[in-house]
């Protein structure tokens, strides 16, 4: 069982300037609470990753978890998971959160060993993978990364491996894109955020993190070589993408 998380309250008095969006011990601390107000979804995505990587899976077969934060999706991989000779890899460059994230697997206790790795998803080098999740985190590497780390992913997945992308995502038509937003701060209102919190996150958040459409994230999987991908997963703005080499 996770250690309980504080309630998400990091906007909610007023600030003069609102600095871009990170990662620290104060996120950190709120993190399981913030993703789930501001997610619609997330806990379905996390449960389902688990049951897709568990299907596809190969034993002796590495799997990783990219931008783990608190490692939500890890751990979903291990409870289902059944291969054996797997090893869960789970890398992110906020050490704020591979601390906290190193005592959720610790009360764990998973059954597939979890292994923390600080660095730069741009930097690891993955191999003999047979399922990796980018769960809410290629949004927040810069456009003129994504197709160079997708291709490292693409090129460290052993033949049957899978890619899950998880991202927020962006409308090309202008009246589509409003009318998801506001039903998007609509869920956020209905899970307890004030207009005041959404606006200042809002604000945060577009300093850092860059949708794309769903169109421009099929065509980049394609390109790099995925002989299959599909979007298993939608709700509002929220989709995950199923990629298989």
């Amino acid at each position: 069982m996770q250690p309980d998380s504080a309630r998400d309250r990091l906007y909610l008095a007023p600030r003069q300037e609102v600095p871009g969006f990170r990662f620290d011990a104060a996120v950190a601390n709120v993190f399981p609470d913030m993703a789930r107000r501001s997610v619609p979804g997330y806990e379905t995505v996390i449960s389902l990753t688990g049951v897709l990587a568990a299907h596809y899976v190969q034993p002796k077969t590495f799997c990783y978890d990219l931008g783990c934060s608190l490692g939500a999706a890890a751990l979903s991989m291990a409870r289902h998971i059944r291969q054996p000779g797997c090893r869960i890899i789970a890398v992110d460059n906020s050490i704020a959160m591979l601390e906290r994230c190193s005592e959720i697997v610790r009360e764990a206790r998973p059954q597939v060993p979890v292994d923390l790795a600080c660095a730069d998803v741009k930097d690891l080098r993955i191999r003999r993978a047979s399922a990796a999740v980018l769960n809410f985190t290629l949004q927040f590497v810069e456009r003129r990364n994504r197709f160079e780390l997708l291709g490292k992913i693409y090129d460290g997945l052993v033949p049957g491996g899978i890619l899950i992308v998880s991202e927020k995502v962006a409308f090309a038509d202008p009246q589509k894109a409003q009318r998801i937003t506001d039903l998007h701060h609509a869920f956020k209102r209905a899970e307890g955020y004030s207009d005041l919190e959404i606006s200042q996150k809002r604000t945060a958040l577009e300093r850092v993190l860059f949708p794309e459409t769903v169109a421009e994230h099929l065509e980049r999987l394609i390109g790099v070589g995925f002989s299959s991908c599909d979007v298993w997963f939608q709700c509002l703005n929220f989709i995950s993408i199923l990629a298989l080499k």
